[in-house]
């Protein structure tokens, strides 16, 4: 486990559109643009090896802009394929807060963040006293049902509070501003109720035109 003086000011970040990273969870993805390469080589020569996963910001007129808000993660696995390419695991440490990005000698990006605010990040696992499994996983069944996916529902009935809601916001199919929101809700009771609503709204039929208020 880390703590907060292990962690540096400056991070590499991967603007990644849709892909979600929460704290203690885990994150596989698939490297292969020369830029990312180097990220990941550069990142596995420090102590932390952390990669700061951020959302790509559209409402922002300059299409580079980032969301402020972003969670780092460990490279905790990592194999690498016969043509150069890598497939990591990132497993989420803590949020953080974009500062200021740096005018890096690097072909990918780097910000200077704050942890500040992110403590329970590096806590325990967070629990939902106020959570309702059965109802949530009966309206995540009518979910699953209406697109036609199916699960391991006895996996899903026995995971923890954490497990459960954090890997469903990692891996339902909202859109990046809905995976924004799940990443800064403040507690997992706040996830939780964001989740439902994502839900519910998109058994409705909802639009992508339709924001998340």
């Amino acid at each position: 486990m880390m703590h907060p003086a292990d962690l540096p000011e400056t991070v590499s970040v991967f603007p990644l559109p849709g892909a979600l990273l929460l704290p203690r969870a885990r994150l596989p993805l698939h490297i292969f643009e020369p830029r990312y390469l180097q990220m990941l080589d550069d990142a596995l020569k420090t102590q932390e090896r952390l990669i700061g996963m951020v959302q790509p910001n559209p409402c922002q007129s300059n299409e580079d802009k980032l969301h402020l808000i972003g969670c780092a993660g460990r490279v905790t696995q990592f194999s690498e394929t016969e043509d150069g390419r890598y497939l990591i695991t990132l497993t989420g440490i803590s949020r953080f807060r974009i500062r200021a990005e740096q005018d890096a000698f690097t072909p990918y990006r780097r910000c200077t963040v704050s942890w500040d605010g992110f403590d329970r990040d590096l806590g325990k696992a967070e629990h939902d006293n106020n959570f309702d499994r059965a109802n949530f996983l009966a309206l995540l069944e009518r979910y699953f049902s209406s697109r036609q996916m199916s699960t391991d529902w006895d996996t899903l009935k026995d995971a923890d509070d954490e497990l459960l809601l954090n890997s469903l916001s990692m891996l339902l199919d909202f859109d990046p501003e809905e995976k924004q929101a799940l990443l800064e809700a403040p507690c997992l009771r706040t996830r939780r109720e964001t989740l439902v609503t994502l839900i519910e709204f998109a058994m409705r039929g909802g639009s992508n035109e339709e924001k998340l208020q």
